[in-house]
């Protein structure tokens, strides 16, 4: 092998850095879906894709998959801005790499992550948290941030980034802590997955409970990050999982992916933490709520046993709603946390995951449900809304 700034470069590599060695430094026009205003089916538009700067990277997206997240600003609100790239849960290859950059080469392997890791801060260095001073996720940043500038434009007019990724794009161009190269052998149609929800659910039991052999677990809300979960705690030798969601449909997946037990709170007229209560004489160890509802989160803090039991939040209520507790219930020794991506420190851990679903120990490829063409991305759009997917992972 070929070494280049200390790194090896295979014959893979190496073709790619060819093949996009007059691309370099140059505008890139390529293929995006550009969201123009709230609830607006996208537009497969050409955009013009600028080089990166210093301490950026330039990426050929391959797949990217649809979150609830993209949903929800695609829907509008407070933060929504338009026109913008959206997409945070993607896979592809570097094909550039600004000044500075000496640990990334053209031809990596490679997923951008929402939650970065400058790895020199005081909380990159922490074990305590996955936030970094710098890099952590900012859901108001439409720009870079080096230069408060977009790499993305249309008719000379800025089109904005979202989520530091923008994997909506044949070409984004993304800040070198959030970036993460993996395995080369890993398939990027699968790893785009671990961009965000199950590398979010996976991480949360591993990173922030002591889920061990004979633990009880209630996952509220059985899409990707709460599936995700499941299977973590299945991997940890949990005794019981339940599995709490309104859609029926989504049961027999979640038996695949460890759930024990189902239920749908609608087959129920007294509170689903009482139902639970019976189903564990007096409630479970660990429950995750993976909705986004402070109301579910309420639920989902009752489930658990006193003084013993601990929730863990992982949705993201974008309403004003506030979450309310009696002081007295804090003080039954539950306790509470809340997690950005599953606690996972990006560059650190991330590539560990991977490497764990290539010797199979993690079924990634089980949450894809759909598989469609970047060209139907509002198909994929309009399965996620209608509940008929878990993940549509889409080919550029």
């Amino acid at each position: 092998m070929e070494i280049q700034n200390g790194i090896e470069i295979d014959s893979f590599s190496k073709s790619f850095q060819s093949t996009n060695a007059e691309t370099a430094g140059k505008v890139i026009t390529c293929k995006a879906a550009v969201a123009w205003g709230v609830k607006q089916p996208l537009v497969i538009e050409d955009v013009q894709v600028d080089p990166p700067k210093s301490m950026e990277v330039r990426i050929k997206i391959t797949h990217t998959s649809l979150c609830h997240t993209d949903i929800t600003f695609w829907m509008g609100g407070e933060e929504s801005t338009f026109p913008r790239i959206l997409g945070h849960e993607g896979a592809g290859i570097i094909e550039s790499v600004g000044e500075g950059i000496t640990d990334l080469v053209p031809g990596d392997h490679v997923i951008p992550v929402f939650q970065g890791e400058c790895r020199d801060c005081v909380c990159c260095k922490s074990k305590k948290t996955n936030q970094c001073e710098k890099f952590k996720i900012d859901l108001t940043r439409t720009v870079m941030r080096s230069d408060e500038k977009s790499r993305f434009s249309l008719g000379g007019k800025p089109v904005y980034h979202f989520m530091s990724t923008s994997t909506f794009s044949e070409y984004t161009v993304v800040d070198y802590a959030c970036i993460v190269k993996i395995n080369s052998e890993a398939p990027l149609d699968k790893a785009c997955l671990l961009g965000c929800g199950v590398a979010t659910g996976f991480g949360a039991v591993m990173n922030l409970t002591d889920i061990e052999v004979g633990s009880t677990v209630a996952v509220f809300g059985l899409g990707t990050v709460g599936l995700a979960v499941a299977e973590a705690a299945s991997l940890r030798g949990a005794s019981k999982i339940i599995g709490i969601d309104t859609n029926p449909n989504k049961f027999a997946k979640a038996k695949v992916l460890g759930v024990t037990d189902c239920i749908n709170p609608k087959d129920h007229e007294k509170p689903i933490q009482e139902v639970i209560a019976e189903m564990t004489k007096g409630g479970v160890d660990y429950s995750f709520e993976c909705i986004g509802n402070t109301n579910v989160l309420y639920q989902a803090f009752l489930s658990t046993s006193e003084p013993l039991g601990k929730t863990v939040l992982l949705g993201l209520d974008a309403s004003p709603r506030k979450i309310c507790f009696h002081p007295l219930e804090l003080f039954s020794g539950r306790t509470l946390v809340a997690s950005i991506f599953g606690g996972v420190k990006a560059k650190t851990q991330l590539p560990g995951i991977v490497d764990m679903f290539m010797r199979k120990e993690l079924k990634v490829e089980e949450y894809i449900t759909h598989e469609l063409p970047f060209s139907e991305i509002n198909k994929a759009f309009e399965l996620l809304l209608e509940g008929k997917c878990l993940r549509c992972v889409l080919h550029l």
